[in-house]
């Protein structure tokens, strides 16, 4: 049960960390620092999923002699991050009352 409450509020807080472009070490950090630890082996097919689905973009490049790949929100993802906060702010005030 814990999984499934997590598993959609992942995306969002993915989302929402990636308003600054990232690369996923610096992702998992800074999620991790707001207490979302998440594995690599649930974050990396997740950037590629949301890259998908066109609400990120993505690029290579060499820092620190080292190949990264650097992810920001698209303007679609953009988008979307503002539908689902204001989903999850709705469905929060809801829960907050029940609970």
């Amino acid at each position: 049960m814990r999984l499934e409450l997590r598993r959609g509020s992942l995306v969002l807080a993915v989302l929402a960390c990636l308003r600054t472009e990232r690369y996923g070490y610096t992702l998992r950090q800074a999620l991790a620092a707001d207490g979302l630890e998440m594995e690599e082996s649930t974050l990396y097919p997740l950037l590629r999923r949301l890259e998908s689905q066109g609400l990120l973009l993505s690029e290579w490049r060499e820092e620190e002699k080292r190949k990264k790949r650097f992810y920001i929100l698209s303007p679609m993802g953009v988008a979307m991050l503002e539908r689902l906060a204001d989903e999850w702010r709705g469905i929060n005030a809801s829960l907050d009352k029940i609970l």
